[in-house]
């Protein structure tokens, strides 16, 4: 499994998803979907984090990145991956999902149930953690003992969550985002023409002008990329 340091993450090239599952097998550890907004952040918390763990491809901007520096990787996207996690782990693992609304995490929890009949679906919750919470959470894990636990909350919010639940209970862990919102039909992905150009950026930004300010990211890193700064 090859990794480059990218602006200072390590970050994993896979050539194809096959390799991938094949690499997490076996694996306690937590993957972080890697993208150009996250390899520009200066948070040496979420550094570390990544760095003693999987960091993948989940953007064309870290694709391009990697290329840079002579490795070749597909775009992982994390909303798709953890499906196909669960299409080849689900007879043989235990799971565990924590995230989003209660709403939206029981309409997940339904949905997969009839899609996989067979999975062992061992505990879940909605994200938001009150005073208390985490530490049921804790317990919850521990008497459980799922083998993958996915967790949607967002960045750096989840992926500091993993890293604590993680010393506490052992297993392969992954952040999700709103991948749990996608799947369960509240929110959509990109139409596919924008995934084909590598514009599903462009396309969260007419759907949420907002978040222009956000996207003022890309343009810095494609400057640093194309100067050979990362």
């Amino acid at each position: 499994m090859q990794n480059r340091i990218i602006n200072r993450y390590k970050i994993y090239a896979f050539r194809n998803k096959k390799d991938f599952l094949m690499e997490i097998e076996d694996k306690q550890k937590i993957l972080v979907a890697m993208n150009a907004e996250k390899i520009l952040k200066k948070d040496e918390r979420l550094r570390e984090i990544v760095n003693n763990n999987i960091g993948y491809s989940d953007g064309i901007g870290a694709v391009m990145a990697l290329k840079q520096k002579n490795l070749d990787s597909i775009k992982i996207a994390g909303s798709e991956f953890w499906l196909d996690i669960i299409e080849y782990f689900h007879k043989t693992k235990s799971f565990y999902i924590l995230g989003s609304t209660s709403k939206v995490i029981e309409k997940t929890v339904s949905k997969l149930k009839q899609e996989y009949p067979s999975i062992n679906i061992v505990g879940y919750r909605d994200g938001y953690l009150k005073n208390g919470d985490k530490e049921d959470l804790i317990r919850d894990l521990s008497l459980r003992k799922p083998d993958i636990v996915f967790v949607a909350q967002g960045t750096p919010k989840q992926e500091f969550l993993m890293q604590e639940l993680s010393q506490m209970h052992t297993a392969l862990y992954m952040g999700l985002g709103g991948s749990f919102d996608i799947y369960g039909g509240d929110k959509k992905r990109a139409p596919k023409i924008f995934l084909t150009l590598h514009l599903e950026w462009f396309y969260r930004l007419l759907k949420e002008p907002m978040r222009f300010g956000r996207q003022l990211i890309y343009i810095k890193f494609m400057i640093l990329l194309k100067s050979k700064r990362l």
